[in-house]
């Protein structure tokens, strides 16, 4: 077969030829519609065949993406959890010494005392004492003999101190002891530590006592170092054995030593003290004034 357009034939029957084909074309364009369609038909399988690679390229770049920027979200969502987590836990701490302090301010302290809290610093390691270190000392006017409660109770009373901190044996400690009273009948005695944080002995107790189990033991104020009304400890059992002259009686201590964080400093009768202070230095006078009266 040859071809149409040939060397040797001029160009103006080319163009004619165009324009006539062109023209005949635009003619039958609507009776050629229906071979378009089938032949579109045919060709449209090859078509989504031919699209599978691009397609299967774009999903995978998006899935991709997708992975990516799920594993930062994932990350981010972990980093601020993590954020979060902290902040609740140094929340809870805080809730945790705010509830603490509210107790210490609510403590059975006598209100015409004056009260200084201070915090736990160190906890004793010499295995034959029991004492806590506090951030308060002479700078504080913190003294020697001081007594210490927190809001349940008594918990001891300062043995040393520095410029600026303090040492407090405990009630619990085998060298502590202070003078109670029972708050059913007034009952007088001594509790002293047995080296147990929870255990208190009431000693010397005669057997026709009366005390009971649950009997709430508070400071007599005797011996003139803890204040009067302090509780101290609630009596847990007593034991009346033959053959004993005396009763055993334990008692638990109502402070809670083996997880004190924040105490309270108290400063009894201060009114009280200065009268006394007057009253020492009144006589000390009047004795100097008899001896340069004294020939």
């Amino acid at each position: 077969m040859k071809p149409i357009f040939v060397r040797g034939i001029s160009n103006q029957f080319r163009l004619t030829l165009a324009v006539i084909m062109s023209v005949i074309l635009l003619v039958a364009n609507d009776r050629l519609e229906p071979v378009r369609n089938s032949l579109s038909s045919l060709l449209s399988p090859l078509q989504y065949v031919a699209n599978i690679p691009g397609v299967l390229l774009d999903e995978s770049a998006e899935s991709l993406a997708t992975r990516n920027m799920l594993a930062k979200q994932n990350k981010e969502l972990l980093r601020q959890q993590l954020l979060m987590s902290e902040r609740l836990q140094r929340f809870e701490h805080l809730r945790q010494e705010n509830d603490r302090l509210r107790g210490l301010l609510g403590s059975p302290v006598h209100m015409d005392s004056k009260k200084v809290v201070a915090e736990v610093m160190e906890v004793a390691s010499d295995p034959f004492h029991q004492y806590v270190v506090l951030n308060r000392g002479a700078r504080s006017g913190v003294f020697v003999g001081q007594p210490v409660v927190d809001a349940q109770g008594v918990v001891g009373q300062v043995v040393q101190v520095s410029e600026l901190t303090s040492r407090v044996l405990l009630l619990s400690d085998t060298s502590h002891g202070i003078p109670v009273r029972i708050t059913r009948n007034d009952v007088r005695m001594m509790a002293i530590g047995t080296g147990s944080l929870d255990e208190l002995e009431l000693r010397h107790v005669a057997k026709s006592t009366d005390v009971r189990a649950g009997d709430l033991l508070v400071s007599s104020g005797l011996g003139k170092r803890f204040p009067e009304g302090y509780p101290v400890a609630r009596v847990m059992s007593v034991e009346k054995e033959d053959g004993k002259n005396y009763a055993t009686v334990i008692a638990q201590p109502l402070a809670a030593l083996d997880r004190i964080r924040y105490l309270l400093l108290i400063w009894p009768d201060i009114e009280a003290d200065e009268a006394e202070l007057i009253t020492s230095e009144s006589v000390k006078a009047a004795l100097e004034a008899n001896k340069e009266a004294t020939p």
